[in-house]
C-alpha cells in the first residue's frame, strides 16, 4: 500500500492565486493602455515637429523659399549630394498621409502666396512647390490609439485639439481659439 505525499498546492489555493492575478492584471492594463496612447502622442507630436524643421530647411536651403507640398518630396536627396530633409519612415508618406504609431500623419499644401518659378535642388519642379504648407496627425482609433488631433503649418506652431479634425484647408489661419490648446 502506497502512502499518499501532501506535498503541492490544492485546487482551492490555486484557483486563489488565479483570481489574485486576474485582479492585478485589471487594475494595469488601463495604465498601460493610457501610457501607450501618451507615447503615440508624444510620437504624432515630434513627427510634426519634424515636418516644420525639415520644410523650414528645404524652403531655406533648395527650394528658393518655397515649401515642398508632399512628404516624398521631402525625402528625395539633393543634387548635390547629402541626406534627404526628413526620416525614411515620414517620406514614405502618399497623398493618403502616412501611419506612424497609431497616427496618420498628412500634409497638404496650403493657399499659394506666390508661384515658384525655379525647380528645388532635389529635382522637385516649380509647379509642385507651393508658398505655404499644413500638416496634421489623426488618430487612427481614437480613444484607442490617441484623443487628440494635432496640426501645425508654415508657422511651425503646433495645436492640439480632442473636439475635432483641427485641419484647415487653407493651410494659414490657426483653429478657432477656444478649440484648440497651443503646444509649442
Amino acid at each position: 500500500m502506497r502512502i499518499r505525499s501532501n506535498k503541492g498546492f490544492t485546487l482551492i489555493e490555486l484557483l486563489i492565486v488565479v483570481a489574485i492575478i486576474g485582479i492585478i492584471a485589471a487594475i494595469a492594463v488601463p495604465g498601460l493602455l493610457r501610457a501607450r496612447m501618451s507615447g503615440n502622442e508624444a510620437s504624432a507630436i515630434g513627427s510634426l515637429r519634424a515636418i516644420s524643421s525639415s520644410q523650414q530647411a528645404y524652403s531655406s536651403s533648395c527650394a528658393n523659399g518655397f515649401y515642398a507640398t508632399i512628404l516624398s518630396d521631402l525625402a528625395l536627396v539633393p543634387a548635390g549630394g547629402g541626406a534627404p530633409f526628413i526620416s525614411p519612415d515620414l517620406g514614405a508618406g502618399t497623398a493618403v498621409g502616412v501611419v506612424k504609431s497609431g497616427y496618420t500623419v498628412l500634409m497638404a499644401a496650403g493657399t499659394p502666396l506666390a508661384a515658384a518659378t525655379l525647380d528645388a535642388c532635389n529635382a522637385v519642379v516649380a509647379a509642385d512647390l507651393n508658398g505655404s504648407y499644413y500638416a496634421n496627425a489623426i488618430p487612427v482609433t481614437v480613444g484607442s490609439t490617441g484623443t487628440r488631433r494635432f496640426w501645425t503649418n508654415t508657422l511651425g506652431t503646433i495645436y492640439a485639439s480632442s473636439t475635432a479634425d483641427i485641419t484647415d484647408a487653407l493651410g494659414n489661419a490657426a483653429p478657432v481659439t477656444g478649440s484648440a490648446a497651443v503646444l509649442q
